[in-house]
């Protein structure tokens, strides 16, 4: 298998069918050998009958059960490690950034990178729709705390796009703790300890109305658990030894 593709979802009934034929239709185009796993997270809605009704007409579709809901940080975890890819990819499920934007980040792999993370600020002009006001400040001000508290010098921690070659993913994903909205600062602090070489790549992104983020309350939230990584970190908790590469596929 050449790529997963990991797509998070909570009660995401209404675009999670969109998303997953936009994605078969461009990996068609691609030529890609790829599977889609769909992480349904204690959806109320008709999330997983959707992606089962898409796996009964296409196999490379997939869908995932989360025990309850745990949050987009457990989703992605859990995607990952049952994704069978040289390549895991993983994309929120609104597209937020189109799939084309994925052989950008691919790209950057393939020049030697291990992990290539989407940004939203490397060329702002890219952005087709931004967030509102209030919601860049409050992520300048948690980029800043990044880089005090974690030393993680990037332009953009946040958006939900990003790549890893799958001995980085194997090395990374079984030691994250974070299971809700801070776990990308903690899977780039992981690459980082262990040596990956990360890229950002600036790509297309629009804002879309109905995200669950509440910045005041999730913010909040994020900024304690990049203080609880800090202190992983001080414990020794994640000083388990990075793994041989994982076997071609």
């Amino acid at each position: 298998m050449q790529y997963s593709i990991v797509i998070p979802a909570y009660n995401e009934s209404a675009r999670i069918g969109g998303t997953i034929e936009k994605i078969l239709a461009f990996s068609a185009r691609s030529g890609w050998e790829a599977e889609i796993l769909v992480v349904n997270d204690g959806s109320h809605d008709d999330t997983a009958q959707i992606v089962r009704q898409h796996a009964a007409a296409n196999p490379v579709v997939r869908l995932i059960e989360n025990p309850g809901n745990h949050g987009k940080g457990y989703s992605v975890r859990n995607g990952v490690l049952h994704a069978q890819g040289q390549v895991i990819l993983f994309s929120d499920a609104d597209l937020s950034s189109p799939i084309e934007e994925s052989t950008a980040l691919f790209a950057a792999l393939a020049e030697g990178a291990e992990v290539a993370i989407g940004s939203r600020w490397l060329r702002s002009e890219l952005q087709t729709q931004r967030q509102p006001l209030h919601r860049q400040l409050y992520g300048r001000i948690f980029n800043l705390l990044l880089r005090l508290i974690l030393g993680l010098d990037y332009k953009d921690t946040q958006c939900g796009f990003k790549a890893f070659t799958r001995r980085a993913a194997l090395t990374i994903f079984p030691l994250q703790k974070i299971e809700r909205w801070g776990f990308d600062p903690e899977i780039l602090y992981l690459a980082r300890k262990f040596g990956y070489r990360v890229k950002e790549v600036p790509v297309r992104w629009a804002h879309r109305e109905g995200t669950r983020l509440k910045p005041l309350r999730d913010g909040m939230r994020m900024f304690w658990e990049m203080l609880k990584i800090r202190w992983f970190a001080l414990g020794g908790k994640y000083d388990a030894s990075a793994p041989s590469p994982a076997p071609t596929l």
